[in-house]
């Protein structure tokens, strides 16, 4: 069947666009995968394999991340396919169709859009994602969280929702992988992940450009029958399927049948063989899993605070009192005080190996300061230094005596080098969580 003009102008503006967009041709995107270490392949490896988008203002790939993607990014493609789609109109006026070329672009974005979907499926299915929130988080003020952080922990508290999401998301992929469900697996993308879009617009998230690059994909495969489901459904009338079957070269039939193994194997066997390792091992992949001090994570009010002698009655303004303190179960003490946070930002989803450089806990929430600890229990003594990379010098020492089990003294130098003195008790409170864990829906609560 023979191509109307527009229809040729318009498909070689398309393939070029969506090629670039979809096929890794920067050589760091390369150089990152040659320098994966595939004997110890890590969740986040994959995870940052399956977002690569092509960008020219942003993105970090030396740090195995692509960063924030931009629109302008969008623009300098779409420039290339222009340019690209007039020279190709000139040099190729007398061909009648390009049947087996949309074949091939669409098999392209198929499984780039599978790629997508699947490496956020799986932190979802295992929930991961958007973890539940920290003792430090519980005690943290509303109005201290960013809106992207808020929605993150809304998220996090109801993990079976979460994992239905990322079900959502493998079914759309495996439909994807398969050419005559591929319209109903980019159906499905439509609404899913331009939900996805609109709550990182809503909550000012940082993919919102990379959720619509997904979305613009699901659009381009969903055309390919859209005209024939409206016409059936909606006009009711009789209507042909595609016919088109495309033409495999010898050596095509051999790639197809490496490739499409390799990808199943890669982003379906292995990463969600991964995602349940750092699941059943770590349970999130966004808190720091070093032992802390031990039996005495919880929240602890500041019974009397000394500063160079000095008694410091209990103030909401003071911004050097502290107001309470906050010991995770991990090596993470929080203290809030009025003394202004510079926030640590973290709109993308990074899969972070090191444990102590994990930033979740603190980034997009205010009122708190971060630190990690070092813990020298022979001497008693506990270094602190401020998790913010905003405040890179801020170190404490600070000796520890436990004089009861609900009771810890500090004392030692802060920051400005001043002695400080800190009685903590801690406070026997429960939260709705917790005392939620294993209830039926409807069971009443004792708080």
């Amino acid at each position: 069947m023979r191509w109307s003009g527009p229809e040729k102008i318009a498909f070689r503006f398309f393939f070029l666009y969506f090629f670039l967009q979809a096929v890794p041709l920067d050589w760091k995107y390369y150089r990152n995968l040659f320098s994966i270490n595939w004997l110890d392949l890590h969740l986040g490896d994959i995870l940052n394999l399956s977002r690569y988008t092509p960008q020219f203002f942003a993105g970090n790939p030396t740090a195995g991340s692509w960063g924030l993607n931009t629109f302008a990014d969008w623009g300098v493609v779409f420039a290339i396919a222009v340019v690209g789609a007039i020279i190709w109109t000139i040099r190729d006026k007398d061909r009648r169709e390009y049947n087996q070329l949309y074949y091939w672009l669409r098999v392209i974005l198929r499984y780039r859009l599978a790629a997508g979907l699947l490496a956020y499926a799986f932190i979802k299915i295992y929930p991961m994602q958007a973890p539940l929130p920290s003792i430090s988080h519980l005690n943290t003020y509303y109005g201290d969280f960013t809106a992207w952080k808020l929605f993150s922990l809304t998220l996090g508290i109801v993990p079976d929702y979460q994992s239905f999401l990322g079900l959502v998301e493998l079914l759309a992929a495996v439909l994807l992988l398969f050419r005559k469900t591929t319209s109903i697996g980019a159906f499905l993308v439509l609404p899913f992940t331009g939900n996805v879009f609109m709550s990182n617009l809503a909550y000012e998230g940082g993919e919102y450009v990379y959720s619509f690059y997904l979305v613009t994909i699901a659009l381009f495969l969903f055309f390919f029958d859209a005209k024939r489901l409206f016409s059936l459904l909606m006009l009711e009338q009789p209507t042909l399927p595609n016919l088109f079957k495309p033409f495999f070269r010898d050596w095509q039939k051999t790639a197809r049948v490496v490739l499409k193994p390799a990808f199943v194997f890669l982003f379906v066997v292995l990463y969600g063989y991964k995602a349940h390792a750092v699941y059943n091992q770590e349970g999130s992949y966004h808190y720091p899993k070093t032992a802390g001090l031990p039996g005495v994570s919880g929240l602890y009010n500041v019974k009397e605070f000394r500063l160079n002698q000095k008694i410091l009655p209990y103030s909401a303004t003071d911004v050097i009192r502290w107001q309470d303190v906050v010991f995770e179960k991990w090596a993470t003490i929080s203290v809030r005080s009025n003394r202004p946070v510079l926030l640590e930002t973290a709109k993308t989803e990074e899969i972070i190996r090191p444990t102590a450089a994990r930033n979740f806990e603190l980034a997009e929430a205010g009122g708190r300061h971060y630190y990690d600890y070092q813990l020298d229990a022979a001497n008693q003594v506990l270094t602190l230094q401020n998790k913010n990379k905003n405040y890179p010098n801020k170190k404490l020492v600070l000796q520890y005596q436990q004089p009861t089990a609900n009771q810890i003294i500090l004392s030692g130098l802060n920051e400005q080098q001043d002695s400080v003195y800190i009685v903590l008790e801690k406070q026997p409170k429960k939260y709705l969580l917790e005392e939620a864990a294993g209830r039926g829906r409807r069971e009443a609560l004792k708080l």
